[in-house]
């Protein structure tokens, strides 16, 4: 990935979250008025998970700000690692908020509450409409975005969110079948947990170091052993700094140190989807006694 490439993905997913944040920040204020003009309990607790995602669209455009800046001698990968941070704290925060939509929809269905349907309506229609204009800002980065993919998914709970609200409220209206409202949103919990999760843990591994999701360590370790002259490879590592940000280091021990093997060494690993690479030739035997990684 060029440094060009890279700090536009950036400047791209900076401007989708100011975006989103504006729409979202300002829905959260006309939620909060309409919310006590009404008097509806509902409505506040609605704009309390408003205020969520808030916090995490600007938790990921600080993300987006820190790991804009330059390697120093302190972090000599620079600060792009933030945005896996902030991805891997909203997650979190998301898969919280999943188990507790669970939990109040469980207490709900024990102690049915008087819903107010008008009001329920009319915010939930203005926050499907803002809600939906996220999701589409955001749905472009997100595929290439931790960060951006978190906001994504805490945008897309809102929106659905808005959806069984408006469903809801007419269903309760027409037929005073107030169990709905809790059943609905139990089913949005269970639609955000198991996606919340997956982003939770692809987080997790790039901050642990694992293996990219999706890249078969095995097949890239047999390529490289088989190049031309290549007798072994050992200490193989591969990582990710980012999203999409993939690092490998290995020692490859072979007999004949030619020019063309390391330029055939980083050409395997690119097919892999891997850009920066640090390989060391070593001569038979050199290696052992040598700390390393024990490979099947």
């Amino acid at each position: 990935m060029s440094e060009h490439t890279h700090n536009h993905g950036e400047h791209a997913s900076g401007r989708s979250l100011t975006l989103a944040l504006g729409l979202t920040g300002s829905f959260l204020i006309v939620e909060v008025i309409y919310a006590f003009l009404s008097s509806s309990l509902a409505l506040l607790s609605d704009a309390g998970h408003m205020l969520t995602d808030v916090m995490a669209l600007v938790l990921s455009l600080l993300a987006i700000r820190i790991g804009a800046r330059a390697a120093d001698r302190r972090r000599t990968f620079g600060y792009r690692r933030a945005e896996i941070l902030a991805a891997a704290v909203n997650a979190g925060a998301l898969f919280a908020i999943g188990l507790y939509i669970l939990f109040e929809a469980y207490r709900r269905l024990q102690e049915p509450v008087q819903v107010q349907t008008t009001p329920m309506l009319i915010v939930a229609v203005l926050g499907l409409i803002v809600n939906l204009i996220s999701a589409r800002i955001l749905v472009g980065g997100s595929a290439s975005s931790l960060n951006v993919k978190s906001a994504y998914l805490e945008v897309m709970g809102d929106l659905l969110g808005s959806v069984a609200v408006i469903v809801g409220a007419l269903i309760i209206r027409f037929t005073g079948l107030t169990w709905v409202d809790p059943v609905l949103g139990a089913l949005i919990g269970l639609w955000v947990l198991p996606r919340t999760w997956t982003l939770l843990k692809a987080s997790v591994n790039i901050l642990m170091e694992g293996v990219p999701d999706g890249l078969d360590l095995d097949a890239l370790r047999a390529e490289l052993a088989a190049l031309d002259g290549v007798t072994e490879v050992h200490d193989l590592h591969v990582w990710s700094v980012t999203s999409g940000e993939h690092t490998l280091t290995a020692h490859l021990v072979s007999e004949v140190h030619s020019g063309t093997l390391l330029p055939q060494a980083r050409e395997v690993a690119e097919r892999y989807g891997i850009e920066h690479t640090t390989l060391q030739l070593e001569s038979p035997g050199l290696h052992m006694g040598e700390h390393s990684v024990v490979h099947p």
